[in-house]
C-alpha cells in the first residue's frame, strides 16, 4: 500500500480515535459524579473504568492505521525517535485537538450541557505539575518499552498504565496536551481551569523528553521514519 493512500486513513484514526477518548473521558466523569452522590473516589473509579478499557478498544481498532498514538506528546516522542516524520507527527498533534474539542463537546450535547463551556476546576499545585510530569513519563516508557518488548500488548500495557496513573498521581493523570486542551473546555468532574493548561502541558512536555532519553538508553534511538501509516 502506497504512503499516498496510507496517511488519510492515519489521519482519520488520528481523528476518530482521539474524539471517541474524549467523549469517554468527559462522559463517563459526568455520568460517574451523578451517580456518585458526591463521593469522589467512587466518581473517579467509574472514569478510570470507562477510559482505560476504551482506550484499550481504541489501540486495537487504530493502531494498525496510525500506530494510536491519539496524543501530541506520543507523536513527539516518535518523531525524537525517528519513528515518525515531524510533518506527520505536526499533522497527528492538530488532528488530535482538534478531535478531542469535538469529543468534548459531543460529550456536552449527549448529556444536555451547554456545549460550550469554560473549566473552573482549579489544578494549579505545584504536586500536580510535578505529578503531570511523572504520568507522561511514566505513559511514554511504557509504550517505548511494549513495542520494544511486546508490541500486541500495547492494548493491555497502555490502558494499564493509564488506570495506575489516575491513582498514584496527584493530578490524577492527563498525560496528553491535547486533551489538557480540550479538557479546559468542559465545566464537568474531567475539567481543568484553562488559566492551569500552560503549566500542565509544559510539565507533560518535559516528562516526553525525559521518557525519550531514557528510553532511547534503555530501548535503543528507533529508525528511520518509512513509507508506512506511522
Amino acid at each position: 500500500m502506497s504512503d499516498a493512500l496510507t496517511v488519510p486513513r492515519a489521519l482519520a484514526a488520528e481523528f476518530l480515535g482521539p474524539a471517541l477518548l474524549a467523549g469517554v473521558v468527559v462522559g463517563s466523569g459526568i455520568l460517574a459524579e451523578r451517580l456518585a452522590a458526591g463521593n469522589a473516589a467512587v466518581a473517579l473509579l467509574g472514569n478510570t473504568l470507562a477510559t482505560v478499557t476504551a482506550l484499550g478498544v481504541l489501540i486495537v481498532l487504530f493502531g494498525p492505521l496510525s500506530g494510536a498514538h491519539f496524543n501530541p506528546a506520543v507523536s513527539l516522542v516518535f518523531a525524537l525517535r525517528r519513528e515518525l516524520a515531524w510533518r506527520r507527527a505536526a499533522a497527528f498533534g492538530a488532528t488530535q485537538l482538534i478531535a478531542m474539542t469535538l469529543g468534548v463537546w459531543i460529550a456536552h450535547a449527549m448529556f444536555e450541557q451547554p456545549v460550550l463551556q469554560w473549566s473552573s476546576k482549579v489544578r494549579a499545585s505545584y504536586g500536580e505539575m510535578l505529578g503531570e510530569f511523572v504520568a507522561t513519563f511514566w505513559l511514554l516508557l511504557t509504550i517505548v518499552g511494549t513495542r520494544a518488548a511486546r508490541a500486541d500488548w500495547s492494548a493491555l500495557t497502555v490502558p494499564a498504565a493509564i488506570a495506575a496513573g489516575y491513582w498514584f498521581t496527584s493530578s490524577t493523570s492527563f498525560a496528553n496536551p491535547a486533551i489538557t486542551i480540550a479538557r479546559a473546555l468542559t465545566d464537568t468532574f474531567s475539567g481543568v481551569r484553562p488559566a492551569d493548561v500552560v503549566p500542565l502541558v509544559a510539565a507533560q512536555i518535559l516528562g516526553a523528553l525525559a521518557a525519550s532519553a531514557v528510553s532511547r538508553r534503555l530501548f535503543g534511538s528507533g529508525t528511520a521514519p518509512t513509507a508506512s501509516p506511522l
